[in-house]
């Protein structure tokens, strides 16, 4: 598909009501309201197109921003194309998507996720720290002390840290905790330590999960699906 006929058909999905729950959720005016369910489908009908997904981003539209991180080529990503994307971020959905299906099949994974957990931008910081939650969870090749030392990062900075910032450092923490047994125990003493993590979630009803209860039950999901 060309980026015009890309365009035409993100249009033709989009709704009102869509429209205004990614508003609340701080998608802005620049959006069709595409459904991810009809974005899923448009990523099957295109599969992975590099070249378009480029031209999709520098739309600014969200809609179109979201269907170029799904139909991006990691590996095709430039270090210097990352950044450009990332920092151009202003919605926290975007970056996760970017998170998840650009940046955290990039080479550059590793890089970019120590430079931008140190970022003060908000939204990079996100990307960063969502990288981290990844690498906990997928990466089996990192030793233990990897981690250990951002759940020490994550303690003293989670509550000085911005919005989104602060949401994507508990999914971090929540990942290394489920990540094995040794780093189950720091990562559930660390958040005791840190206590409740306040992010203000806009007029939507998501919530930040607690972050020991979720490492305990996801622990105990993995413990169960293994042994059965």
């Amino acid at each position: 598909m060309t980026l015009q006929e890309t365009m035409k058909t993100l249009e033709s999905m989009g709704t009102t009501q869509n429209r205004k729950v990614y508003a609340r959720h701080g998608a802005g005016d620049c959006q069709f309201g595409v459904s991810f369910a009809n974005l899923g489908i448009l990523k099957k009908r295109i599969g992975t197109d590099q070249q378009l997904a480029s031209q999709l981003w520098e739309t600014g539209n969200s809609d179109a921003r979201s269907l170029a991180a799904l139909i991006a080529d990691p590996k095709a990503m430039r270090e210097s194309d990352l950044d450009a994307w990332v920092n151009s971020i202003n919605y926290y959905l975007l970056a996760d998507l970017v998170a998840r299906h650009v940046a955290g099949g990039s080479p550059f994974v590793r890089k970019k996720m120590e430079e931008w957990t140190r970022s003060e931008q908000d939204f990079v910081g996100q990307v960063g720290w969502d990288l981290l939650g990844g690498l906990a969870m997928y990466d089996g090749d990192l030793p233990d002390s990897y981690f250990e030392k951002y759940l020490k990062a994550i303690e003293s900075r989670i509550h000085k840290s911005k919005n989104r910032t602060r949401h994507a450092m508990n999914g971090a923490l929540i990942g290394i905790g489920i990540r094995n047994g040794n780093l189950k125990k720091l990562a559930v003493a660390a958040a005791a330590r840190i206590g409740k993590v306040v992010v203000d979630h806009g007029e939507t009803g998501c919530k930040t999960p607690d972050a020991a209860a979720y490492i305990k039950k996801a622990s105990e999901y993995r413990a169960r699906k293994k042994s059965g």
